[in-house]
C-alpha cells in the first residue's frame, strides 16, 4: 500500500467517524438534549490526531454506528465529570448555561489528552443503558396481552441489561388518564399520550426472567455509576428516574441470565399452561446480529404454532422499524398466538417520553 493510499484510507475512515458523531448529535437534539447534541458536534469537528484518545477514536476499525462509538466516548466523559475529576469541563456541563463551542472544544481536547487512560476502558466496551421510561410503552402492551388472554403473565426480556424493565409492575403509570401499576412507587411514568387511553385492567406477573450478553448487577456500585454515566447530562428527569429504579431493584434484583439471545429464546420461550408467555424487548433487537434476529424470529413462529388459548405466546417489540434512518419513530408491535396476527399498537418516542396509541 502506498503512503498516499494509506493517507486516503485514514481520511475516509476519519470522515465516517466524524459523521457518526454528527449523526448522534442530530439524534440527541431531536430527543431533547441540545447540550449533548452540541457535545457530539464539537467532538466531530475537534478530534485531532495529535491526541491519543482522538487517534484511537479516529482509527476505529469497526462500524462506528453499530459499535455506538459516540456513546462510548460520551459515557466516559460524563463519568469523569460526575466523579469530580475534570472541574474545567464540569463547569461547562449542565446545569450551567450552554457553553461557547470554542471554549467547550478546548476543554474537551485537554480532557481527552490528559485522561486518555481513564477514557480507554469506556472505548473498550459497548455501552449499556436501561431506560426505565420505556416501561411506559411496554406496560400498555402487557395490558393488551392480559386483556386478550385473561391470564397471568410470564415475561421474558431479551437484551435486558440490568433488568429494570422486568420490574415494570413496580412502577406507577398515567397512560392517557388511565392509572396502572403502583401509585406509591418511587418511579412514576406519565408519557405524553395521544389517542384513546387503554382500558383499565389489573394483571399479575407470575414469573419474570431476562437475558443479556453482559447482564448488569444492580447491587454493584460501579455498575450503577456506569449506567448513570450513560444518561445524557441535560436530561435530569431520566437521571432521577433511573436512580429511583436502581434503588428499588437493589432490594429485589431481577433474575438475569448471561447468554446469547437466540440460544436463550430457543431454550426458554415456549407456551406454558395457564399463563401468557410474553417475549419482549425494547430498542435492543437492532443490536443483535442478523443471524440471531433470524433464529429468534424462526423460533417464535415454531413456538407460536404450539400455543393454545390456555397457553398463549406473545411477542412484544418496542423497536425502530428502520434503525438506519433518522426520523421515523419507534413502534410498539404485538404478535399473539394462537393466531399470530401482527398488530401495530403505537408509535412512540425512543426513550418512552410520548406515545401515539392506535388501539389494542
Amino acid at each position: 500500500m502506498t503512503h498516499d493510499t494509506q493517507n486516503g484510507l485514514e481520511r475516509s475512515t476519519g470522515t465516517l467517524i466524524r459523521d457518526a458523531f454528527r449523526e448522534q448529535g442530530e439524534w440527541c437534539v431531536r430527543l431533547g438534549s441540545p447540550f449533548t447534541g452540541l457535545l457530539c458536534a464539537v467532538i466531530a469537528e475537534r478530534l485531532d490526531m495529535a491526541d491519543a484518545t482522538a487517534r484511537r477514536v479516529l482509527g476505529w476499525s469497526g462500524d462506528p454506528r453499530g459499535d455506538a462509538l459516540p456513546m462510548r466516548l460520551l459515557g466516559g466523559l460524563n463519568a469523569l465529570v460526575r466523579g469530580g475529576h475534570v472541574p474545567s469541563l464540569a463547569g461547562l456541563y449542565p446545569p450551567h448555561p450552554a457553553p461557547d463551542p470554542d471554549v467547550l472544544g478546548a476543554a474537551l481536547a485537554a480532557v481527552m489528552r490528559d485522561h486518555a487512560d481513564a477514557l480507554g476502558p469506556w472505548l473498550d466496551s459497548a455501552p449499556q443503558t436501561n431506560e426505565v421510561a420505556r416501561s411506559g410503552v411496554l406496560m400498555p402492551g402487557m395490558m393488551a396481552v392480559a386483556r386478550d388472554t385473561g391470564l397471568p403473565l410470564r415475561i421474558l426480556e431479551l437484551g435486558a441489561s440490568a433488568g429494570l424493565n422486568l420490574r415494570m409492575d413496580d412502577y406507577g403509570y398515567r397512560l392517557g388518564g388511565t392509572a396502572a401499576g403502583r401509585a406509591e412507587s418511587g418511579v412514576q411514568l406519565e408519557p405524553d399520550w395521544k389517542g384513546e387511553p387503554p382500558k383499565p385492567i389489573t394483571f399479575r406477573i407470575a414469573a419474570r426472567r431476562g437475558v443479556d450478553l453482559n447482564p448488569l448487577d444492580v447491587t454493584d456500585a460501579a455498575t450503577r455509576e456506569r449506567l448513570l454515566a450513560y444518561v445524557w447530562p441535560d436530561q435530569p428527569l431520566r437521571l432521577h428516574r433511573l436512580t429511583a429504579a436502581l434503588d428499588a431493584a437493589a432490594k429485589d434484583p431481577p433474575s438475569l441470565d448471561k447468554a446469547d439471545a437466540a440460544d436463550w429464546v430457543e431454550q426458554h420461550a415456549f407456551p406454558s399452561p395457564m399463563v401468557a408467555t410474553v417475549v419482549f424487548h425494547s430498542i435492543a433487537f437492532q443490536y443483535f446480529p442478523a443471524t440471531v434476529q433470524a433464529r429468534i424470529a424462526a423460533h417464535m413462529e415454531r413456538a407460536g404454532a404450539m400455543a393454545k388459548a390456555s397457553a398463549p405466546l406473545a411477542w412484544l417489540r418496542f423497536e425502530l422499524d428502520d434503525p438506519d434512518r433518522i426520523g421515523p419513530p419507534p413502534t410498539l408491535r404485538l404478535r399473539l398466538w394462537p393466531g399470530g396476527d401482527d398488530r401495530l399498537l403505537a408509535h412512540t418516542h425512543p426513550h418512552g417520553a410520548s406515545i401515539r396509541w392506535l388501539g389494542d
